[in-house]
């Protein structure tokens, strides 16, 4: 009877806003043109400082900016004017646009950086925010500083796909990345997370009902507008920036061989950070450790 009446999601959901706002950020909106609206948290006029550096937090597939970077956010943003948007079709961003590829999800993260006046930047992206982190540091390799790709297989190639599936047992990208169900949401959450405690379907259930179900059709169509790994080859080139490669020891969605592969394919200026007892998300699992690897690389002390 609790368990029907009673929302755990949407009691935590209000839990990680006051954590934000007690970290200074604040819900915030912009049309970068006639077509999209994005939403993100940033400063606040009295809590933004000139003197700061600008940090951007992507996102990756599944729930929202702050449901990802809770423990990030906390930490990060004394120290930097902090920047958490939500990808289109995400949170309340939107767009009219026909447009679903990885590619335009960083052109509007630029032009809402454009927008609010944010000019110089480093940016950290996971999993799927690791794609569109590429991108904009490809874009705007004037603009950003340094860049982190997590848990984050910008070198896909179409194969490395088919074998996912077969780890996780399904015939469709989307059953696994956009679960319907409770047993779709615990494959998941066994490929993503290296200790797994048990969750309760009711819980589960809530997830899905609060974080999975909006704008089912318009993600779908994010899956398939994916411009990397349509191909048997890697389709990516060297960053200018300096680039540092975040990933979890026991990562089922990306393995482990695609950070090596990936930190080659980046170049020199590239270096990779492993962390253990981790799988897909490692900023949530051992988040003060990824945090302190995080913060040395921006401050250029490793």
């Amino acid at each position: 009877m609790v368990a029907s009446c009673l929302s755990i999601v949407t009691l935590y959901g209000g839990f990680l806003h006051r954590c934000i706002s007690a970290a200074g950020l604040a819900s915030q909106a912009t049309n970068i043109d006639d077509q999209t609206t994005m939403h993100f948290w940033g400063p606040t006029p009295k809590t933004f400082s000139p003197t700061k550096p600008s940090l951007i937090l992507i996102h990756g597939f599944g729930p929202h900016g702050v449901w990802q970077w809770r423990q990030q956010i906390s930490y990060f943003a004394h120290k930097y004017n902090l920047y958490v948007p939500d990808l289109v079709f995400f949170g309340d961003s939107a767009t009219k646009s026909p447009e679903r590829s990885e590619v335009f999800q960083a052109v509007c993260v630029g032009k809402m950086l454009e927008r609010i006046g944010v000019d110089r930047y480093s940016v950290v992206g996971t999993s799927y925010g690791g794609f569109v982190a590429y991108h904009l540091a490809s874009m705007w390799a004037e603009r950003v500083e340094k860049v982190v790709i997590a848990s984050s297989g910008v070198n896909l190639r179409r194969k490395d796909n088919e074998e996912l599936l077969k780890r996780a047992k399904h015939e469709r990208i989307e059953d696994l990345m956009l679960p319907a169900n409770s047993a779709q949401l615990r494959t998941l959450l066994s490929l993503s997370v290296f200790r797994r405690p048990y969750t309760p379907d009711f819980l589960l259930n809530d997830f899905l009902e609060k974080l999975y179900s909006e704008n089912r059709k318009e993600k779908m169509e994010l899956l398939k507008g994916l411009t990397l790994g349509r191909d048997d080859k890697v389709n990516i080139t060297p960053l200018k920036q300096e680039v540092l490669v975040v990933w979890g020891d026991h990562d089922q969605i990306f393995l482990l061989e695609k950070a090596y592969e990936l930190k080659k394919c980046l170049g020199e200026k590239a270096r990779l950070e492993i962390i253990n007892k981790t799988s897909h998300v490692p900023q949530l699992e051992r988040a003060r450790q990824f945090n302190k690897i995080i913060n040395n690389f921006l401050c250029g002390l490793s």
